[in-house]
């Protein structure tokens, strides 16, 4: 009888090698898969609360560390990791190797903190492999163009690994978190959410993008661009987990509706008051935060008001300190009046391809959010979400009455 084999990457996260017993259970899953006669690369995030831990011990001593130091703080987290997992898997007998992010041919643009992958050259990868060897790869970073070692955003090891899968032409990229897979809504605040068995990538790139948190935005875009195929899956239980593949692989009859609610409270407003409204306003306040790679969303302006304006827009409250730093000498180079911030908001979306071409689903949200007592500061749409900004304490509230609306706790 012949056994189907694969070349796989596997990705696990920070909660899936948070202490030496999970790493130990990590190690005898990869074990698992050798024995089936699968050649294994693995990726891994830093333990549990590691980032965060060194996050604060960096702010003991600096008030404003330098990003280079910070960066070569918080990339020696997944070294541990790394180092760990491999001496769990030489305990099984198996052959691994722990490998830095440029030891594994990782390279970025150099930006600390924020850096984006430009090319993998996975040759020591390839050759380990080659050689039955497990390479165990340090996520969330990289090599930059000045020889120094960069961390990409937050919560990036799993774009590590979908860039190391394109690199390598892995069958498929296995995702590994605390959860069994995709929900239709996070389960800590709607207890009836469904895991879904298949999600297509754009609707997992709007989640990922709306607070979702199994996968970094970049690893979707990645996969997406490539035809990747990706399973989100838990590393405590042997549930199949989601895929997550190209629209032309899902059935027709699920495309016309909403498959998910995402929510975010990760979520800072942003307001420039008093400016003159004018061409190229738009420009000035929002091209310092593109150099510096801050994501912007929903974006206001008010209606102008003998020549004045006012505009809004959101970022992630964990950018908003550099987000004020340099907006507020634009702000003074344009004449406004003042700049205000807002961390008390969060927003809630629903998800699904075919929302905005399908009459009523608008509708049905706001009326939804509106019998809740729900009030909608602010509201922004695309192909496939629709999203609204709320107050914080409302979100949790906003995500169960739109689950329930919606009927998502029902299979498709």
């Amino acid at each position: 009888m012949q056994v189907d084999v694969a070349l796989l990457v596997q990705k696990y996260g920070g909660s899936s090698v948070a202490t030496s017993e999970r790493i130990r259970a990590v190690a005898e899953r990869i074990h698992d898969s050798i024995q089936h006669g699968d050649r294994v690369a693995v990726v891994v995030s830093a333990m549990g609360d590691t980032t965060d831990e060194l996050i604060t011990a960096a702010r003991r001593l600096s008030s404003r560390p330098r990003l280079r130091e910070m960066d070569f703080l918080l990339s020696t987290g997944e070294l541990v990791s790394a180092a760990l997992l491999s001496m769990a898997l030489h305990e099984l007998g198996d052959d691994a190797v722990a490998l830095s992010g440029p030891q594994a041919g990782i390279r970025t643009n150099g930006h600390y903190g924020r850096a984006r992958i430009t090319e993998i050259a996975p040759t020591r990868i390839r050759g380990e492999l080659r050689g039955g060897c497990v390479p165990v790869m340090a996520g969330f970073q990289g090599l930059g163009p000045d020889g120094d070692i960069v961390t990409l955003a937050r919560g990036t090891s799993d774009t590590s690994a979908v860039a190391l899968g394109v690199a390598l032409g892995v069958d498929r990229c296995e995702i590994y978190t605390d959860v069994e897979g995709v929900f239709t809504a996070d389960p800590r605040i709607v207890p009836s959410a469904r895991k879904l068995d298949v999600v297509i990538y754009d609707e997992m790139l709007e989640m990922a993008k709306l607070g979702a948190r199994v996968m970094h935005p970049r690893a979707v875009e990645i996969a997406e661009h490539f035809g990747l195929p990706v399973v989100v899956r838990s590393s405590f239980s042997d549930a199949p987990g989601t895929q997550i593949v190209a629209e032309s692989a899902v059935p027709i009859e699920t495309m016309q509706r909403v498959r998910a609610i995402a929510h975010d409270l990760d979520v800072a407003r942003v307001t420039v008051r008093g400016v003159s409204d004018r061409p190229g306003l738009a420009h000035a306040l929002f091209q310092p935060l593109a150099d510096r790679q801050i994501n912007i969303d929903v974006i206001l302006q008010n209606a102008s008001d003998g020549g004045v304006t006012d505009v809004s827009f959101t970022v992630a409250e964990t950018d908003l300190d550099t987000t004020l730093e340099l907006i507020r000498p634009v702000a003074a180079e344009v004449g406004a009046r003042d700049v205000a911030a807002a961390t008390d908001l969060g927003k809630i979306s629903i998800v699904g391809v075919g929302i905005q071409s399908t009459p009523g689903i608008a509708a049905r949200m706001f009326g939804a959010l509106s019998s809740a007592g729900i009030n909608i500061q602010s509201i922004t749409t695309s192909e496939i979400r629709l999203t609204c900004l709320v107050a914080a304490p409302d979100v949790a509230r906003a995500a169960q009455r739109l689950h329930d609306e919606f009927d998502l706790e029902s299979p498709s």
